[in-house]
This record gives structure tokens, C-alpha cells and sequence, in this order.
């Protein structure tokens, strides 16, 4: 009887039945089942039961996961794959531009893709016939074993540019994404060299570094490591020029086989289709080899040639990079393996005291006696940072922090190179318009007029939240088509009480087509207007209708002004987009400048719209 109630029993079932079964665990679960004993073990390696775990993730549909299967070893290898980006799905936002910063995270094929949607105007057709215009921000994509490579898009001196590095394991409520450097040991243990110009002011200081460093122990080093300097400790300018030195030295040009699609377009003529789902394979495999061969690396120390992989640099580059942009002569003397640096002749002071913050010196100033400023004591220096690895590289992370936010909109850190993920809320009974949508303003919905030939477009996300006993919905303007902002990103552009129906009439009778116009359901409340200024808008009053299509428009009722919305199907969209260069690397991954005015209208290739005057929100 124990027999039979016990493993057997599972043995005994159909790979069919099992696999149902399996839906019911996680795949936690389903690894620690296969450590009863070996019988589970080799049934829980079979296709059917991972088949079904990436099928529950979610991520692509059941035809493509097919597809997909053929270009990894095995359903388990995929299902590691999209276990490890599913965190990353989805909307994220900066705060910087006003005008929207907006990355969109979607499959791509074997891959995820990362795409800014720009700040545009749309045509005579409407959301749904005008393509979107957007830019690629990064990839990750899968290698044969499921295991992740990233890269980082960027354009440079008109010239397009992947920039490789690593991809961490994501915590599964990640709400940030993180563009970082880290410093990593190499596989065969070695010497970490201290470059006085680059770590550290003291010689002799320098000096006991390197040969303290030199006589830890593989475990040791490694204990070492897990104690690092985190990167988002680093002061702002460290952080930024240790991108900036990483970006340009692990660059790669982009072959023109891999100019091709960043994912499958709709299914609309088979022949064609699958003409493009082979060339999305020869780009993936074409990636994925740079990515492991591309852009060896010398080691300066040894003088010999490291392993090729793109995603480390050797420090010892880096620091001669970063003597050499900041205006260093550097000399290695090769008796005793330390670094004699000399200011050039034509540097002058404001050269010098710019190099002495990158390094985390004072400014002579600053009139410190031993050297440091009273800041600094606020940030880890950089040689803390760089003593825990041999080499360095780009790496993205995905974390959970605890952020606060206001109507939906999180709170940001202006100085880390980051993007916030918007909470995206499945439609439910209660919270049907819960979601995202586009629009328009002006009745009818999306038409152009003889003095405005483009409509701007405006992403918001619709979501609902409870106030002193009230249900309201409210509209989170995350992206605005203009030339020129009138509201900051994260504005309520209306806030509506889902209670309290309204009895305002809706201002026409007739849509684009001179159909008759039905409306289901009104509410009353209130829409952004000038106000208390730029960062502070006004409201007034006003109602949301929603009509019989499904669409959205609030009504202010004073102006009459209308904006009409749409719910989108942002994959859909971006595969029938038009895609145009992107930014430089670091200010393509996250841009964070702070700017009124349309940061993308220079972009070559872009419509016209993009340099449109302003529009007019609520007079």
C-alpha cells in the first residue's frame, strides 16, 4: 500500500496525465520532485512537462513557443530562458524627458526587446493605420543551453553600435531597471593591478593594495567579492564616466545582416512571414556568436591575450582609457608594477580639478588637509569599488525596491541610470478600464484639421485607486506627442469619481463617420487645466463618457475641449512601427537630462511630426 501511494503511483501515469498535473506546481516545486528519487527525476526531465511550464509563463503564445523550441537544445532550456525575462515585461518609465521616456519590453524572437516609443503625431489614419514610431533600447536573448545575452543599442557619430554585457537574475516583483558596471573575477584567478591615477593618491598606499591583493586566495578573493562596493554607491560622475569608458571599449558596429527585424511582423502573408522568421534566426545566431567571440581584450599586465568575451574589460584598460580622456600621461614601470602618472603641460586647472573629483580627490579648493572633501564621505570611493574583480562590464539588473508614488506615478532618482516599471493591472469586473490607453484630442477621434494636420498622441494608463471613501479611476499621462510639454510626465490628466454618475450631456451626436453617437455609462469629475503653474496644474470640471465602441472621451465642460480615448495593443502596434536610430548608448537606456522639448526630434530618419508646434491642451 505505502508502495503503491507513493512515487510509483506518479511513475505509473501517462507523460499526458503527468504533465497536466504539473500545471498545479511551481517550478520550484516541480525541481524539488525530482529529488524524491531517480524515477521522478527522469520523468520531470520530459518535454511535455516543461512544454506546459513555458506555455504558463506566459510570455508568447503557444505557436511560438513551437517555433522557438527549434532553436534551443531542449522545452526545459526555453522555459529557463523565459523564466529568467519575465520580470522584465512590460512599461518602463523615466520621469526625464517631460515628454516621455517610455520603454516598452516585448518579445522578440528567442529574444526580448526593449522599445522606446518617441513622442509623436499621428496622420489622417489613427492609432491603429499610422505606424508607431519607435527605437530599440536593448536585447536579451537566448543561446542554445537558455542562458541570456544582452546588448545595449546605441548610435554613435551616425554609425550604429551593440554594446554587450550580462544580464543578472531578476527578483520576480522587480520595479527597477538598473544599467550598471561590475567588476567580475576571472575564471583562472590573477593579480589585480592598482593604478595610482586611477585608485588611489597615496604611491605607498597604492603599493600595499597590490601586494595585499596579491596574496589572497581564490575563496578569499571570492568572499571579497560578495562584500563589493555596490555600483549605485558610487558618486554620480563615477558612475557615468565608468559607463562612458565601458560603452566605448566593448562596442561593437552593427554587420549589416543584423540591420534586419527586431521581431516576427503579424502574420499576414505566410510567404513573406516565414521569409523574415528565417532571417530573424540567422541574426539571432549571428548576435549570439559576437556576443561570445567579439572584441577580445588585451591583458596589460601579463601581455597576453585573454579569452575572447566582449561582456568584461580588463580594468587595466579601463584605467588607461580613463587617464587618457582625462587628460593623463601614464607610464607602467614594469620593475615594480606600478603606475607613474604626469599631468601634461597644456592641462589646465579646470581640466585637473575635474579628473581630481573622477578619482575621488579634493579640489584644491576645498583647502583639506589630508586631501579629501567632507563629500566624500557620502559615496564609496572608486578604488573600493574596482579592488573586488579582475576584469569589468556592462550588466543589467532587474531589482524590487521600495518606492513611493503619487496617482500611480512612482517617485524617481534623477541621477541613476535606471528606468521604473508601471503596474500594469489586468481589466476585472470592478476595474474594467483598469490599463493602457491612447489618444487623441478633438472630435472626431484622431482627425486632422486644415490648421493642425497631426494629432498629438498621449499614452495613459488608466488605474484606480480609494480616497476617503470614494473609487476613483484616474488617467496617468505617460507620454505626450508634442513639440513643446505642457504637463510633466505622471500627470492625473483626469480623475473621475466611478460613483457618481454624470448628467451632463456629451457635446455631439455624430462621430468622423455621421454615425449617431451612444454613450453607456457617465461620470462626473475633473480634468488637468493651468493652474498653480508647471510642476502644480489646475483642474476643472468635467465627465468621462464612455461611448458604445468601447472608446473613452472626457469632456471639459467649460471649453468643450475633448480627448478621446483607445485601448492599445502595444505589441501589435510596434510590429507594424516604423523604427528609427537610437540615442547614444547611456542616454538611450535612460535618459536623464531634464528637458521641456522633444529630445527625439533630431533623430534621422523620423516624421516630420516630430518637429510639429505645440499643442494646445485646455484654453
Amino acid at each position: 500500500m505505502s508502495e503503491s501511494c507513493g512515487s510509483t503511483l506518479l511513475l505509473a501515469l501517462p507523460d499526458d496525465v503527468f504533465s497536466i498535473i504539473t500545471r498545479t506546481l511551481s517550478p520550484r516545486d516541480i525541481c524539488n520532485l525530482g529529488l524524491c528519487c531517480r524515477g521522478l527525476s527522469a520523468l520531470l526531465v520530459s518535454e511535455k512537462v516543461w512544454f506546459t511550464q513555458c506555455e504558463m509563463v506566459g510570455i508568447v503564445s503557444h505557436r511560438e513557443v513551437v517555433e522557438w523550441r527549434q532553436s534551443v537544445s531542449s522545452y526545459k532550456a526555453l522555459f529557463r530562458f523565459l523564466y529568467s525575462v519575465e520580470p522584465l515585461m512590460g512599461i518602463w518609465v523615466h520621469q526625464n524627458p517631460e515628454l516621455g521616456n517610455v520603454v516598452y519590453v516585448m518579445p522578440g524572437f528567442l529574444s526580448v526587446v526593449g522599445c522606446r516609443i518617441l513622442p509623436q503625431e499621428l496622420g489622417p489614419s489613427g492609432i491603429e493605420d499610422d505606424p508607431i514610431l519607435w527605437a530599440p533600447v536593448f536585447e536579451i536573448f537566448s543561446d542554445v543551453d537558455g542562458s541570456t545575452a544582452f546588448f545595449l543599442h546605441g548610435r554613435e557619430k551616425g554609425t550604429n553600435y551593440l554594446y554587450p554585457g550580462s544580464v543578472k537574475p531578476a527578483d520576480r516583483t522587480s520595479n527597477v531597471l538598473l544599467l550598471e558596471v561590475e567588476p567580475r573575477l576571472r575564471q583562472n584567478g590573477g593579480k589585480l593591478l592598482y593604478s595610482k591615477s586611477f585608485v588611489h593618491p597615496d604611491k605607498e598606499q597604492s603599493r600595499k593594495i597590490s601586494r595585499s591583493n596579491s596574496k589572497l586566495s581564490r575563496s578569499q578573493r571570492s568572499l571579497q567579492s560578495e562584500a563589493a562596493v555596490p555600483f549605485s554607491r558610487l558618486a554620480f560622475s563615477d558612475r557615468r564616466k565608468l559607463l562612458e569608458i565601458v560603452t566605448s571599449q566593448v562596442r561593437l558596429k552593427v554587420p549589416p545582416p543584423a540591420n534586419g527585424p527586431l521581431f516576427p511582423p503579424l502574420r499576414v502573408e505566410q510567404e513573406n512571414f516565414q521569409e523574415d522568421m528565417v532571417r530573424l534566426s540567422k541574426r539571432r545566431s549571428m548576435l549570439i556568436q559576437m556576443h561570445k567571440t567579439g572584441g577580445g581584450h588585451i591583458d596589460w599586465n601579463a601581455g597576453t591575450q585573454l579569452s575572447s568575451d566582449p561582456t568584461q574589460l580588463e580594468l587595466s584598460e579601463i584605467r588607461k582609457s580613463l587617464d587618457k580622456s582625462s587628460g593623463i600621461h601614464c607610464s607602467i614601470n614594469e620593475d615594480d608594477g606600478h603606475t607613474q602618472c604626469k599631468n601634461r603641460k597644456t592641462i589646465g586647472r579646470y581640466v585637473r580639478d575635474s579628473i581630481n573629483q573622477i578619482l575621488g580627490k579634493s579640489s584644491s579648493i576645498n583647502g583639506s588637509k589630508n586631501g579629501t572633501s567632507s563629500s566624500d564621505n557620502k559615496y564609496a570611493q572608486l578604488h573600493e569599488f574596482l579592488m573586488s574583480g579582475d576584469t569589468i562590464g556592462l550588466t543589467l539588473q532587474a531589482s524590487s525596491v521600495r518606492l513611493s508614488s503619487y496617482r500611480a506615478w512612482p517617485n524617481m532618482h534623477d541621477s541613476r541610470f535606471a528606468l521604473y516599471k508601471l503596474p500594469m493591472r489586468v481589466p476585472t469586473a470592478e476595474q474594467e478600464y483598469a490599463g493602457l490607453w491612447g489618444g487623441t484630442f478633438g472630435w472626431p477621434p484622431g482627425r486632422p484639421t486644415e490648421d493642425k494636420p497631426g494629432k498629438a498622441l498621449f499614452f495613459l494608463l488608466l488605474s484606480y485607486e480609494k480616497s476617503e471613501g470614494q473609487r476613483l479611476l484616474i488617467a496617468t499621462k505617460i507620454l505626450e506627442g508634442t513639440h513643446y510639454v505642457l504637463h510633466p510626465n505622471g500627470s492625473a490628466m483626469f480623475m473621475v469619481n466611478i460613483d457618481e454618475p454624470s448628467l451632463d450631456p456629451f457635446p455631439w451626436d455624430k462621430d468622423g463617420d455621421s454615425l449617431p453617437v451612444n454613450i453607456k455609462q457617465a461620470f462626473l469629475g475633473e480634468g488637468i487645466a493651468n493652474g498653480y503653474g508647471f510642476r502644480y496644474p489646475g483642474s476643472k470640471p468635467g465627465s468621462l463618457f464612455v461611448l458604445e465602441n468601447g472608446h473613452l472621451a472626457f469632456t471639459w465642460k467649460e471649453s468643450r475641449a475633448v480627448l478621446t480615448l483607445q485601448r492599445l495593443n502595444l505589441q501589435g502596434l510596434l510590429r507594424k512601427g516604423e523604427e528609427v536610430s537610437a540615442l547614444p548608448p547611456i542616454a538611450n537606456f535612460s535618459y536623464l537630462t531634464k528637458s521641456y522639448s522633444n529630445v527625439f526630434a533630431g533623430i534621422p530618419n523620423t516624421s516630420t511630426c516630430l518637429s510639429s508646434p505645440g499643442f494646445v491642451l485646455v484654453p
